[in-house]
């Protein structure tokens, strides 16, 4: 390949530290909210609004307040509009606080041990319906508007969320899903007629699967179904996605009559791993439905053409006209669609749609700082993973370009099973403007590519994703595109693991960046928070009848056979992985004479919100990698 001249060296300021992540944007009642992470101010989060049609945007939530939800550790869902209430999740005291625009905040309920998320306003009855975690279990509330302690409509057995209200306030729908399961795993889709005085009647599952059922279970109840964010397109139609086929794909219920309608059998994927409430991957504007779906690693927008045969007829699937593959955070209303958008060349913004006319208008959260042609694009990678199986990566080239001489980067993203995405990186343009490859890989076990391509990871955590990112790395260097002396990997909590786990038993990476990652996944079964704390029965085997497995995979049992340098990033605050997995690890490497670097943040969690903490992350990973590779 021709080398091209380099461009100059991307700041780690210009990819950190002064662009806000946006979040849930929504569409209500003319009005445009979205929320603000700051990481110049600690990574505060705020609610931004604005009219739909354009205007000046204003702050709803100014400092002091810090929206944020703790339930489930992750979070999200952190605040609901109808009308003119408004209410939200505040991190200082945890309580519900309401807001008549456009008016100032004031709490709802009283600061407890328990933690609110991914509510809604339910306003014939004037009040906020959602999520309350309280004494290690979910219950669905509601809360007056007028304040006051939360009342219980339904206690699950376990987990629940993503509760949405028929329009006519006469049903309500949502997911549940129990441990040992993710809800991406199995999780139901449960239904409920709501009486005048706001209780549910006949709470009941319709669709998806529990606990007790087997991959090769031939009763279609039974069998293992995972389902995502049901949404009423009428006050007796609603729409979900399932994976029942093998793929996220769209389903209709008529509640009246029970039946069910598959929307577009497709091998694409219109759902996400439910991390975090408020994920949201299709709109209804009042007419007609909008979705994303995922197909071959990148996302596609389009519109569902519905019919008015609910048994027999598929919809029809309409690609819309914009050029954004990287895309969440649908909302829509009135013939207006709204959602978070980037591309290869676009950084992450808002893209306002209108669905009559298809202009739309993107509003990117800063301005890119790199020219159009100083862009390293990601290109398709399959290669053979485990077992030879079809992988999948995306390969950004160094921006002079790809050679045999050049250092590459493997990343393993986190989860494990999040999806390495086509969007404008600065992260990775910050490598690749340094003269290195970047390969981003989707190794088994990540969501995007249908439910088999997910369960790859079944029981392998630590075999099949170390597997894959060592064969990434080792097609490019066949092909001439990396050199073989010159391969990192790095990951951040899941992805840290994967990192750690391929410095163990693979001799393909030279060095290695771990933030906040998992070093002993017997610690993290037997120490972890509610919401995973059995998520390595599926990942690994159950705990502690597996502990032979758990000692095989483990990065710090196995820390002798680790012969490169290693630098560790790691917050105090951490209550996924706390910093002990850290700091024995560390350990265990200088005693054995290995080069290593530990970094501690106070202040920070389970993923660094500070922008000068993330500046700081990305500099001394490219700082201890040049030492050791000695560029």
């Amino acid at each position: 390949m021709t080398r091209t001249r380099r461009p100059e060296p991307l700041a780690a300021a210009l990819v950190e530290g002064r662009t806000p992540s946006l979040k849930e944007p929504l569409l209500r009642d003319g009005r445009l909210l979205w929320l603000e992470q700051r990481p110049q101010e600690q990574g505060r989060t705020t609610l931004m609004l604005r009219p739909a049609a354009g205007g000046v945007a204003v702050e709803l939530t100014p400092s002091p307040h810090n929206l944020r939800s703790r339930v489930h550790e992750y979070g999200g869902g952190v605040y609901a509009v109808g009308g003119n209430d408004l209410v939200f999740v505040d991190d200082s005291d945890r309580c519900l606080w309401h807001l008549n625009l456009p008016g100032a905040p004031r709490r709802l309920t009283t600061p407890g041990p328990r933690a609110f998320a991914d509510g809604l306003i339910d306003a014939p009855r004037r009040r906020w319906l959602g999520v309350m975690e309280a004494e290690g279990r979910d219950q669905l509330v509601a809360v007056p508007l007028a304040g006051g302690e939360p009342q219980r409509l339904h206690q699950p057995a376990d987990f629940c969320g993503y509760a949405a209200l028929s329009p006519d306030g006469g049903q309500l729908a949502w997911v549940e899903w129990q441990q040992p399961f993710m809800p991406w795993q199995r999780s139901q889709l449960w239904l409920a007629a709501v009486n005048d005085d706001g209780t549910l009647e006949e709470p009941r599952p319709v669709a998806g699967s529990g606990p007790n059922a087997t991959d090769t279970d031939t009763d279609t109840d039974a069998a293992a179904i995972s389902v995502f964010q049901p949404l009423w397109i009428s006050p007796s139609e609603l729409v979900v996605a399932s994976d029942a086929s093998g793929w996220w794909n769209l389903q209709r219920l008529d509640t009246a009559s029970g039946a069910w309608q598959p929307l577009l059998p497709l091998e694409a994927e219109f759902a996400m791993p439910q991390w975090v409430y408020g994920m949201r991957t299709t709109a209804w504007d009042g007419q007609q439905l909008i979705a994303a779906a995922a197909q071959e690693g990148a996302w596609q927008l389009g519109r569902v053409h519905l019919t008015p045969d609910r048994v027999g007829t598929p919809a029809a699937w309409e690609p819309l006209d914009q050029p954004f593959d990287d895309l969440a955070g649908l909302s829509a209303e009135a013939g207006t669609l709204v959602a978070l958008a980037s591309n290869p060349t676009s950084p992450e913004g808002l893209l306002e749609l209108k669905l009559d006319t298809g202009v739309w208008r993107h509003t990117p959260v800063a301005p890119c700082p790199l020219q159009p042609e100083a862009i390293s694009q990601p290109e398709p990678l399959w290669f053979a993973g485990h077992g030879g199986a079809p992988t999948h990566a995306w390969f950004y080239p160094p921006a002079d370009g790809a050679h045999a001489e050049a250092p590459l980067l493997v990343k393993g993203h986190s989860g494990p099973t999040a999806m390495a995405r086509r969007g404008l990186s600065l992260g990775i343009q910050f490598w690749t403007s340094r003269g290195w490859g970047v390969v981003d890989v989707n190794y088994g076990g990540s969501t995007g590519f249908g439910r088999a391509y997910r369960e790859r990871l079944d029981g392998q955590w630590g075999v099949v994703d170390v597997a894959d990112c060592a064969a990434a790395a080792q097609a490019l260097v066949a092909a001439g595109q990396a050199s073989p002396a010159r391969i990192a990997i790095e990951g951040g909590s899941a992805g840290g693991f994967t990192a750690l786990a391929a410095l163990c038993f693979t001799d393909v990476f030279r060095a290695g960046a771990s933030r906040y990652g998992v070093t002993d996944p017997s610690a993290l079964a037997s120490e972890s928070h509610r919401f995973e704390a059995r998520y390595l029965d599926g990942l690994i085997s159950p705990w502690p009848e597996a502990r032979a497995a758990y000692e095989a995979r483990s990065p710090l049992a196995h820390a002798d056979q680790i012969r490169c340098p290693v630098v560790f990033f790691q917050g105090l605050d951490d209550q996924v992985v706390p910093p002990e997995q850290t700091e024995r690890m560390a350990a265990a490497l200088e005693a054995n004479g290995i080069p290593v670097e530990v970094h501690r943040f106070a202040g920070e969690g389970h993923g660094f919100r500070s922008g000068s903490v993330r500046i700081q992350v990305l500099e001394a990973t490219e700082a201890f990698f040049r030492r050791h590779f000695q560029r």
